[in-house]
């Protein structure tokens, strides 16, 4: 694990923020999302090759 060193108050505007954190509250809307239209493309592909 790593030690990530103490942030002072006065310096927290310093700290730069984790991309990652910043999208995650947003997973529960975009995986049904995304999951739904790669259904809908493999489907039209099933359809088109068949």
């Amino acid at each position: 694990m790593s030690n990530p060193t103490p942030v002072e108050p006065g310096h927290a505007a310093a700290v730069e923020k984790d991309a990652v954190e910043s999208i995650v509250h947003l997973m529960p809307l975009v995986l049904p999302l995304v999951g739904g239209v790669l259904m809908l493309l493999l489907a039209s592909i099933a359809i088109f090759v068949a």
